[in-house]
């Protein structure tokens, strides 16, 4: 973080200063997490209020206050209409503050994977600030940017949105140089209403740009007909798993082998092999737009290749773990959506043995669209070489039933001990777990492996 004095920030956000004027190099919105030379910012949400924290934020070590009343404590405050907003231009006024080449992703699916590997690949070229776990939202994208410091060279910053809205504040905030749309799916829904408004609020990322900027666009999944205005005048880039013709980045040789991928990668900088230490051919095209990132901000394709060779598969998208000879647990609980679901049963169908799929509910699709896309999900496993459906929830009876070799339970007990069964009857088997964050299926994979 850049340190600042209340006295030289208050003017800045428009607060009020009482107090000594101390130097801040730390900020924290969770009175549990305090650090060394420390302002707590007293946040207000539906649910909580920061206020009613701040007695033990003073009484962990805060050095100041940032409010939006006076509190009657000894200890130097900046009192602000509004702390959120505060936080925002706070944010704003670091960004403005280094030089640092800044990176802005969304998409409906793959963000973190792509922002690992961006990350990965430009360890190599100079320092790297990166968003850490979900802190992707209004409040999590200000407190990853005030992380930032002079001597980064790199920024890169994951953008979440769950409403209109969301993603044009987010990119005028980090006000990126290259910005990345890697993919459109239905999620989110009861946000959005349908496909073409979740298109409209991801295209946002490019508002943010300045003229100089430049976006990187997935060509097998977007919107570009409702993006042509904001991209006007910029610089474009596209990646494709499916094509060659017209797009910037694609691969070829694609071989898919047991602990990950090898292909080779066409850029405008020449072709290189790469293997991935990842599954599925949906991690081909998050490794295609992170080399189209990392070579926008400078990056040469020895770093491409070094950087997407070094990284490791992440815990909860779709990690391998081993049960025994021959019996192999799929952990891809992180998180569910349409076409999230998709890429897993896809990689699915290229495990060997016996094939179970275990899902829950797609949450956040919309009161309407809900079932609809459950049974859509029921219809495309039928293709498939998927021996066996579990699922668990209320929604997900849907795809058991539309699959036409599903099985669904209302309890997760009763399915651990009949997944239990399965796996004993048979000596080679590959086990998928999959479902949205809210229904816990994490549950699952550490009951599997408690054995």
């Amino acid at each position: 973080m850049i340190p600042f004095s209340l006295h030289e920030i208050a003017p800045i956000l428009n607060a009020k200063h009482i107090g000594v004027d101390v130097v801040i190099h730390a900020i924290s919105i969770n009175s549990n997490i305090i650090y060394t030379q420390c302002m707590f910012i007293a946040l207000v949400g539906k649910r909580f209020d920061g206020h009613n924290f701040i007695i033990q934020a003073v009484a962990s070590g805060v050095q100041a206050l940032l409010v939006s009343r006076h509190v009657l404590l000894d200890i130097p405050q900046l009192i602000v209409p509004d702390t959120h907003c505060a936080l925002i231009t706070l944010a704003c006024w670091v960004r403005r503050q280094i030089s640092a080449k800044v990176i802005a992703i969304t998409g409906s699916s793959g963000k973190t994977s792509v922002k690992e590997m961006t990350a990965s690949i430009l360890m190599g070229c100079g320092h790297v600030m990166a968003t850490q776990g979900n802190f992707n939202n209004t409040i999590g994208v200000p407190i990853t940017l005030l992380r930032l410091t002079k001597q980064n060279n790199f920024a890169i910053v994951e953008l979440g949105s769950s409403r209109p809205g969301e993603i044009a504040q987010l990119s005028r905030i980090v006000a990126a140089d290259v910005a990345l749309v890697n993919n459109i799916f239905p999620s989110h829904l009861s946000g959005f209403g349908s496909l073409a408004n979740i298109g409209i609020e991801k295209g946002k990322v490019f508002s943010g740009l300045d003229v100089n900027g430049k976006g990187i666009i997935n060509a097998d999944s977007h919107a570009l007909s409702l993006w042509r205005k904001t991209l006007h005048g910029k610089s474009t880039w596209f990646f494709s798993l499916c094509t060659c013709v017209g797009v910037d980045f694609f691969a070829s040789n694609i071989v898919v082998k047991k602990h990950g991928t090898q292909f080779i990668l066409h850029s405008p900088y020449g072709t290189a092999s790469v293997f991935l230490s990842m599954l599925g051919r949906h991690n081909i095209a998050n490794a295609l737009a992170a080399s189209a990132l990392a070579l926008s901000v400078g990056a040469d394709l020895s770093a491409v290749v070094f950087g997407l060779e070094s990284i490791k598969m992440l815990p909860g998208r779709l990690f391998p773990i081993i049960l025994g000879k021959g019996k192999l647990l799929l952990d891809d609980t992180y998180n569910s959506n349409v076409g999230s679901m998709i890429s897993a049963i896809q990689v699915l169908t290229t495990m060997p043995g016996y094939r179970l799929l275990v899902v829950s509910d797609m949450l956040e699709l919309g009161r309407h669209k809900t079932i609809k896309y459950h049974c859509y999900i029921g219809k495309f496993i039928a293709t498939t070489n998927i021996n066996k459906i579990i699922t668990v929830g209320s929604v997900s009876y849907f795809i058991s039933k539309m699959c036409g070799r599903g099985e669904h339970f209302s309890s997760k007990n009763d399915l651990i001990i009949y997944i239990k069964q399965i796996l004993f009857l048979h000596e080679s088997i590959s086990i998928l777990v999959k479902g949205s964050r809210g229904c816990k299926m994490e549950q699952i994979i550490n009951a599997i492996q408690d054995g």
